[in-house]
Order: structure tokens, then C-alpha cells, then sequence
């Protein structure tokens, strides 16, 4: 899909996924969230002051080849 980066997040139902630095303005947090209007897209953005208003943008099918590969790379089971 071309485009991800033209639609709006403006909306998105953000979940919030934190670990590592527990607390503080310097959370390890990064939040995730499917792109309204746009089919099987998904927005991924850095909490921390150093990384607001960076994101990347996903297909559903990159994000899967991500989350399967890297998981496999980890050793982790599904």
C-alpha cells in the first residue's frame, strides 16, 4: 500500500505498551494504533519527549513479517 503516511491519525484508538525504564518522564513506552480509513495500516509511535512526533507507519502484512520474524529471531513461541 502506498500512502500510509497521507492518512490522518487523528482519532486512532492508541493502546500503550511500556517496559524497561519503569517510571518517570523517561518511560520506555511506545504506543500502537490501526490507521482510521485505511485498510490493514497501523501507526506506531515513541512516547518519550526525545521521540514525540516520530512514527512509523505499517500494512498489516509488513507489521505481521515483523512481529513473526522477530519473534523467531528472540526464540519466543506464538
Amino acid at each position: 500500500m502506498s500512502g500510509l503516511y497521507s492518512f490522518p491519525v487523528a482519532g486512532a484508538t492508541f493502546g500503550k505498551f511500556c517496559g524497561g525504564n519503569l517510571g518517570g518522564e523517561h518511560e520506555s513506552c511506545v504506543e500502537f494504533a490501526e490507521i482510521p480509513g485505511a485498510a490493514a495500516a497501523y501507526v506506531l509511535q515513541d512516547t518519550k519527549s526525545e521521540g514525540q512526533g516520530r512514527e512509523l507507519r505499517f500494512t498489516g502484512a509488513e507489521l505481521d513479517q515483523f512481529a513473526l520474524g522477530w519473534a523467531r529471531q528472540r526464540g519466543l513461541a506464538l
